[in-house]
């Protein structure tokens, strides 16, 4: 397609003068036929990608998310540009999910959002296959690789969705991607290193200045976090681990008197919406949250992220410190390092790998049991397995692995959790729930080597994606 055309496209669909770095070079490969890995850093505008290429092809685009909280957002925003778009996942009510089956069997949509689970549904798949597909993108692809730093067993079925969907163009696309993780993407696609176009836009993000500060206990962290809001003026996130932490924090916030708000998982969706809002349209500059708060927060102003709290790795650290500088001007990045901290994520790593004998006791309750656990919850559940002990937090692990893995549908607080499978090979793998085990470990202990680090900061991030830097870069506290 001329350039003129692309130009004209961006234009009249979206309403942009111009498009970002590697974006035009990426929809040209598309529009030429050639699967593309394309990794960008958060902000950089990956959604363009197949959303405008799916305009300019002449059928339908699939695009797989595991993140059903932002297909509503994206819809919408397409829907007011006159987009015919439309997404099917487990929030509609059945009348609503049946009718765009329908619409979807009768040839309506050019997008169309599902989660991976989506294609379980016999009926999904029904409809599915009687569709010509010209495009598939696979959002949050990193989801694919079991050493990624989220991994959906689902992702790993893609190499069939798109059998089924007889082998279309495709477009995989991650912010955060190791080189192992790269290679375990294009494997599970199906595909081969020669046929998809890796395109790395890099993580360089030069208006952000990494640092990290060495403190110890809540007053210290504070006076840290005071200082670093006093000294660069504008909206910030402060990123906890615990919420209980958070909301301690937020108290000794309120005293001194300074203006913020709080996100996290236990608020309501209508207040986390209401303070997301608030947040985005400059009503609040400040806000104290868990990694909850991120998703579809694209606020070009954010002039610094601080992580009160050590997270447990390098891919996440970097996703959320992406969130800061978008517009381009000098964002400050800064990591509060309390040893004791550790403990957190070590705390988490361990919840988040019950044996082999523990889910395999959990798949024994559910179906001996499945109606009383049912009837009495969690707790109930919890009991069981844990003998009370209410800081034990591998039921919840276990009920969301089963979910993950289709052992499971529904939600235990709903009183309708269904047992839809047997245990799977991996959860009665004690071998690879030791490799899991020890690769979270692993990613720990790379986090915490960075916040001792004497040498570059973003030298280090650079070699642990498998990128060179290879320049004094003076964008981190050791190097200045």
């Amino acid at each position: 397609m001329p350039e003129l055309e692309l130009e004209n496209a961006l234009k009249t669909y979206f309403k942009l003068s111009r498009f970002r770095p590697l974006q035009k070079e990426i929809i040209e490969d598309l529009l030429k036929g050639r699967h593309i890995l394309s990794i960008m850093p958060t902000g950089s505008g990956k959604s363009m990608l197949y959303q405008l290429t799916a305009l300019l092809l002449p059928d339908l685009t699939v695009v797989i998310s595991p993140l059903i909280a932002l297909m509503k957002d994206q819809v919408d925003v397409l829907v007011k540009k006159g987009i015919d778009a439309t997404f099917i996942n487990s929030s509609l009510r059945r009348e609503e999910r049946e009718s765009r089956y329908k619409k979807l069997e009768e040839g309506s949509y050019k997008l169309l959002y599902v989660a991976p689970e989506r294609f379980r549904k016999k009926e999904f798949l029904e409809v599915i296959r009687n569709r010509r597909i010209s495009l598939l993108a696979v959002d949050e692809a990193h989801c694919i690789s079991e050493w990624g730093h989220d991994f959906r067993p689902d992702y790993t079925r893609l190499g069939e969705f798109r059998r089924i969907m007889n082998h279309p163009l495709t477009i995989a696309l991650t912010a955060t991607a190791t080189p192992d993780v790269q290679k375990d993407i294009i494997k599970q696609l199906g595909l081969t290193p020669d046929t998809i176009k890796i395109v790395h836009q890099g993580i360089d993000r030069p208006n952000l200045f990494l640092q990290v500060g060495d403190i110890w206990g809540e007053d210290q962290k504070l006076d840290a976090i005071m200082e670093i809001v006093e000294k660069n003026p504008g909206p910030g996130i402060v990123y906890f681990a615990l919420i209980k932490d958070l909301l301690q924090m937020s108290e000794r916030l309120n005293k001194k008197k300074l203006l913020h708000a709080v996100y996290h998982g236990d608020l309501r969706p209508e207040e986390r919406k209401r303070i997301q809002d608030r947040f985005m349209n400059g009503k609040i500059n400040l806000i104290l949250a868990t990694n909850a708060f991120g998703l579809g927060v694209d606020k070009e102003n954010i002039r610094f992220v601080i992580h009160a709290q050590v997270p447990g790795s390098l891919e996440a650290y970097y996703q959320e410190i992406g969130r800061a500088g978008r517009d381009g001007k000098s964002s400050v990045c800064s990591l509060l390092y309390d040893e004791q901290d550790l403990n957190i994520q070590l705390e988490f790593i361990k919840w988040n790998n019950p044996t082999a004998e523990f889910y395999f006791r959990a798949h024994r309750l559910l179906l001996a049991e499945l109606d009383r656990v049912n009837g009495e919850g969690l707790e109930y559940f919890k009991e069981q397995l844990t003998y009370k002990n209410r800081r034990d937090f591998r039921a919840e692990t276990v009920l969301s692995m089963f979910d993950r893995f289709a052992v499971t549908e529904g939600d235990i607080e709903q009183k309708n959790l269904r047992l839809t499978g047997d245990l799977p090979e991996h959860l009665s793998d004690q071998d690879w729930l030791d490799q899991k085990l020890k690769n979270e470990q692993n990613k720990l202990y790379q986090m915490v080597r960075y916040t001792k680090l004497e040498t570059c900061r973003k030298e280090f991030v650079h070699e642990y994606f498998g990128l060179e830097h290879g320049r004094r870069c003076m964008a981190c506290d050791n190097d200045i």
